[in-house]
């Protein structure tokens, strides 16, 4: 059979409801394959704990993973406010989970916690990806992708995402099989016989001059160059903002101030010529620091960087795909059984109503193939040897062959993309 991969998705009324129709959708499509695996991602319209007992339920108790979002699309539709569920088939694909409590207190302890329930035997699945699902608001997305390392096997690779719960910002939820908990962490082991392949790309480009992160703790940027770091962030964006018509001395309301940040981020350098790391400032405090999804290391180098090409975002996702994509052929593989997506929620801030020109382009590029995507409060994607891997307003994807077997090349993506 080697692997198969379907979606359903619903905005029924009702958690049970809802819940059954996206996964009774997904099922009709595996077609009496046996289900290894649940991916459901549920807007805050929804109670978590129903649509997950009723997914779990309708598939024999299979493996699940999933969280609360701010945004659901699959290869159909771009949704808000729905249930969308993805079902894995697979002879070549062995599933665990895992889940910890307690991530943003000790996320290493929860990543350890982890890690000793994964102590398999693997042999004959060389190849390991983890699927990393992360309380959303929680802070510790670096924290948690550089502590994938703990995972027991070689040349691990990591994607995944921080839950959403509809820019609330009140409290987000991760789930493993049938627990949904907030302040944890959930990972789905998938240990293959063939590689799993990802691509990682953002469309903002360097705005500012290099800046130095002068005192940071945690989360929190309070000084740039020894200043305030709001008032830096202004004196750089300025100009800029100012020909898009915006005042940033004017700038109060929660909303606008978040809206700002998803245009004028924090690119982080890595050290390779034109190529960053992507930080949203979620928020500003009384004193002018800055609040970030992740840990800002002091000293650390950067660029304030300009987000406002719409063209470049609308382009971000495809891209992201097609790099996936390239690594898949030039390793030998052609056919694929689905797209899975960790997208940030802030591009759908930015995009608005163009949001859903992204996923036609994906479709268009790459036809015929299931899409499983949320929005997500940070991305994560870290390859072997990598030593940083969260990202924000970025798309993440991860791409999975239908057959272990290699072969002609028979599909092919645009290479435009």
């Amino acid at each position: 059979m080697g692997t198969k991969f379907t979606t359903g998705f619903s905005k029924a009324n009702g958690s049970a409801e809802a819940a059954k129709e996206a996964v009774l959708t997904a099922k009709e499509k595996l077609e009496g394959g046996q289900v290894d695996l649940s991916m459901v991602y549920v807007s805050t319209e929804y109670d978590y704990t129903k649509v997950v007992d009723t997914v779990r339920k309708a598939t024999n108790n299979a493996h699940l993973i999933g969280a609360s979002s701010a945004g659901e699309f699959t290869e159909e539709r771009v949704e808000s406010g729905s249930v969308i569920v993805g079902l894995l088939s697979s002879d070549d694909i062995k599933v665990f989970t895992a889940l910890a409590e307690g991530v943003k207190e000790d996320p290493e302890a929860a990543m350890r916690k982890i890690a000793a329930d994964f102590r398999h035997k693997l042999e004959g699945y060389p190849h390991l990806t983890a699927i990393i699902l992360v309380d959303g608001l929680s802070g510790v997305g670096e924290e948690v992708a550089l502590l994938t390392s703990y995972i027991p096997g070689h040349n691990l690779k990591a994607v995944g995402g921080m839950a959403g719960d509809d820019f609330k910002m009140k409290k987000t939820f991760v789930f493993s099989d049938d627990k949904v908990c907030a302040n944890a962490l959930s990972v789905c082991l998938l240990a293959s016989k063939m590689p799993l392949f990802s691509g990682v790309k953002h469309g903002h480009t360097p705005l500012s001059k290099e800046l130095r992160a002068s005192k940071t703790k945690g989360n929190v940027l309070y000084e740039i160059d020894g200043r305030p770091a709001w008032e830096i962030w202004k004196k750089e964006t300025a100009h800029a903002a100012r020909k898009r018509g915006i005042d940033v001395e004017q700038l109060k309301k929660p909303a606008e101030i978040a809206r700002f940040f998803t245009n004028y981020i924090l690119g982080l350098s890595t050290g390779k010529e034109d190529q960053y790391k992507i930080r949203w400032p979620e928020s500003i405090n009384k004193d002018g620091s800055l609040n970030f999804t992740c840990g800002i290391a002091q000293g650390a180098i950067f660029r304030i960087m300009d987000g406002s090409n719409m063209e470049n975002q609308i382009n971000a996702l495809e891209k992201a795909a097609g790099i996936a994509v390239e690594s898949a052929k030039n390793a030998g593989y052609f056919e694929f059984a689905c797209i899975i997506v960790f997208d940030c929620a802030a591009r759908q801030l930015m995009l608005g109503d163009r949001f859903s020109e992204a996923i036609d382009r994906l479709k268009r590029t790459f036809p015929a193939i299931p899409v499983l995507g949320w929005e997500t409060y940070g991305e994560i994607s870290l390859e072997p040897g990598e030593f940083s891997g969260f990202h924000n307003t970025t798309s993440v994807v991860l791409l999975l062959p239908s057959s272990n077997s290699r072969g002609k090349e028979v599909y092919s993506a645009n290479k435009e993309g």
